[in-house]
């Protein structure tokens, strides 16, 4: 029977990320693909001009309907938009529990633009309790721990203290420190840390990257992967990916 997928997202009308992102990764892995749209934004592949939050009301009735109708064996979350909406997504799943549910802390654009309220931004790591992994950038994990992080000892810090805040796994993505893409996931007990090599040719402004990695290990998850298996798995995606790009 085929497994079905959450994604709590933004809309990216480019579909580089975003929502759209998600759902054709869940296609990708064969497995059925919900949404509920956190924003709409207006963006190309380039730049994000603007972006606007659902109502909190309208992004509750989104989820509660789906949960009604369909029993979801994954979820992600990406771009949430507003501390009215994180506070509706906790609300909601601490009623409805997601055991494989994947957080992408989505901060900012690859651009620099803000993806969430300040307000908000403050009150992220409250899901991590939630979650079964999380999965910040080097820049977001920084910003929800206040560790500088310019190293893998760096990674390993805040790796920690984010498990500390509750989540059951950390993946902290060591793309930003600049060397091969090496990526660390810390589980409260060991760490591992997965290999990756730079994609030649590879823009490094491309966005969505995040999103797809994080998509594609929910999908996994909901599939009965084990959490390393499931990691592998979407790294060996989104490398596909990306070179597909780079040759298009």
């Amino acid at each position: 029977m085929m497994k079905t997928v959450l994604t709590i997202a933004g809309s990216d009308p480019s579909g580089g990320a975003g929502l759209q992102s998600d759902l054709r990764t869940f296609s990708a892995f064969n497995v059925k693909g919900l949404s509920a749209v956190t924003a709409l934004t207006a963006q190309n592949s380039a730049r994000v001009k603007s972006v606007m939050p659902v109502p909190g009301k309208l992004l509750k009735e989104q989820l509660e309907l789906l949960f009604e109708e369909f029993t979801i064996d994954a979820a992600k979350t990406g771009m949430i938009g507003s501390l009215e909406n994180l506070r509706v997504i906790k609300k909601v799943l601490k009623a409805r529990p997601v055991k494989n549910l994947v957080i992408d802390t989505v901060l900012r654009s690859t651009g620099g633009k803000p993806l969430l309220d300040a307000a908000g931004a403050k009150e992220l790591t409250s899901l991590l309790p939630l979650a079964a992994i999380v999965t910040p950038n080097i820049p977001e994990a920084s910003a929800l721990t206040g560790i500088k992080i310019t190293n893998e000892t760096g990674m390993e810090k805040a790796a920690k203290a984010l498990f500390e805040m509750g989540a059951r796994n950390v993946l902290v993505k060591g793309g930003h420190l600049g060397a091969a893409p090496t990526d660390l996931l810390y589980d409260g007990k060991t760490f591992t840390y997965f290999k990756g090599r730079r994609i030649t040719g590879f823009d490094a402004a491309f966005h969505g990257t995040g999103c797809m990695l994080s998509a594609a290990i929910a999908a996994g998850l909901a599939k009965g992967k084990g959490m390393k298996e499931a990691i592998k798995e979407a790294k060996r995606f989104l490398e596909k990916e990306l070179r597909q790009r780079v040759r298009a």
